[in-house]
């Protein structure tokens, strides 16, 4: 909650971020002393992070950008003030910046029973009254309707929304892009916790096989059997058939 009201209203309120560190350190302090004095001391979980909170805490930071955008553009003269100087002015400067922010209003244009009580309240008669608003003039023919000056106005502060929220993204982009998530020492001792667990590893496999040739030394001594070649079993299959007896003829009776 406090993290959400100091990054989405602290265009509106810029000390908010002040108050809000010195309030934290007084609490963590305040903490620290009930853990080690007055409260039992808690068991340590292990954590890989802060879980779903990382993912809201990122959504609530881009939200508010788009919110202090929308704050800066219609809630101040800045936009308005850059718009005249750039478009409407005729030296370049300010002057006159007031005048232009005033539209004109006729009094009897007063719809029956809003006029002024006293009319002669400043010692003469009022026929033109001056508001902050970008009005056609009652002059014109779509009196007190939307002047352009309004519309261009509305254009420059979109434009502004735009680029600021669009600016801010590709900041925190390059900064989370330029400072890394782990630090360089801790990177390079994990790499080489990863080459000592894969020595040990192959430690392990070499000695498990040393001792399977340890058990069994017969099979490490002994011959494999030679194959006979085929000109010498083609020999000796002729002479057996040969060395062979003959068998005996049937026998012939005579009756």
């Amino acid at each position: 909650i406090q993290f959400g009201m100091v990054t989405l209203f602290v265009a509106s309120f810029p000390l908010a971020p002040l108050f809000a560190l010195l309030n934290n350190i007084i609490e963590i302090r305040l903490d620290a002393k009930k853990f080690v004095m007055e409260l039992r001391r808690p068991i340590a979980a292990k954590a890989k992070d802060i879980g779903i909170w990382y993912n809201l805490l990122r959504g609530l930071s881009k939200v508010a950008v788009i919110v202090n955008a929308f704050v800066i553009s219609f809630t101040s003269d800045f936009i308005p003030r850059l718009v005249y100087q750039y478009m409407y002015s005729l030296d370049g400067t300010m002057h006159g910046f007031v005048n232009h922010t005033l539209s004109y209003f006729n009094v009897s244009d007063f719809q029956p029973g809003t006029a002024p009580l006293q009319p002669m309240h400043l010692g003469y008669k009022v026929e033109i009254c001056r508001y902050k608003d970008y009005r056609e003039p009652p002059s014109s023919s779509s009196q007190y309707e939307l002047s352009k000056e309004f519309w261009a106005v509305l254009a420059a502060r979109l434009a502004f929304v735009v680029v600021f929220q669009n600016v801010v993204m590709l900041m925190s982009d390059f900064v989370d892009w330029l400072i890394p998530d782990i630090p360089k020492d801790i990177s390079l001792q994990m790499h080489k916790e990863k080459i000592l667990m894969v020595e040990l590893f192959m430690k392990e496999e070499q000695g498990k096989r040393l001792a399977a040739r340890d058990n069994h030394p017969s099979s490490a001594t002994q011959t494999p059997p030679q194959p006979r070649s085929r000109t010498a079993g083609h020999a000796a299959g002729w002479e057996n058939r040969h060395k062979q007896p003959q068998a005996n003829p049937a026998p012939i009776y005579k009756l």
